[in-house]
């Protein structure tokens, strides 16, 4: 059976492998983003003002509220772009940062799991039902390393 790795808050056991991990800042396209949440959660509005906002925002939480503000201009696209995104986002923090790619491959071929009721997208739902996408991007990145593919950023 393979070895599960769950996952979920900055603190705990794997925690950088959240995207509220607040220790390992990503810098995409000449801009430093102080985590993963906070650029993901600006690509929500590209092309505006909101973008620079989101990522001034103090904490990720923070960030991540402004992101669900449906008040703010969603991006047409966003269904469709969003896995990009994050995509892009979790690349950067695991070949920016030594120590994150050295734990992202510390786990070998086990299946990484952001483990939470609050999401049935990005988690497995609490339940297993969620598609879990944050941690198949994760196990992504950490195959597109092993097979030394690069896909740095900066």
């Amino acid at each position: 059976m393979t070895k599960q790795i769950k996952f979920y808050r900055a603190n705990e056991p794997y925690g950088l492998f959240s995207n509220f991990d607040t220790k390992h800042p990503i810098t995409i396209d000449g801009v430093k983003w102080p985590t993963t949440e906070h650029y993901f959660q600006a690509q929500k509005f590209a092309g505006t003002g909101h973008v620079e906002a989101v990522r001034q925002a103090a904490k990720p939480m923070d960030a991540a509220n402004m992101g669900r503000d449906r008040s703010r201009p969603l991006r047409k696209d966003w269904e469709e772009v969003k896995d990009a995104v994050m995509l892009r986002a979790i690349r950067a923090k695991f070949t920016q940062h030594e120590d994150c790619k050295s734990m992202l491959m510390s786990t070998g071929d086990a299946i990484l799991i952001e483990h939470t009721s609050n999401d049935n997208y990005w988690a497995d739902g609490g339940d297993g039902t969620g598609k879990n996408a944050l941690g198949r991007i994760l196990m992504q990145v950490r195959s597109e390393i092993e097979l030394g593919v690069d896909t740095s950023e900066e």
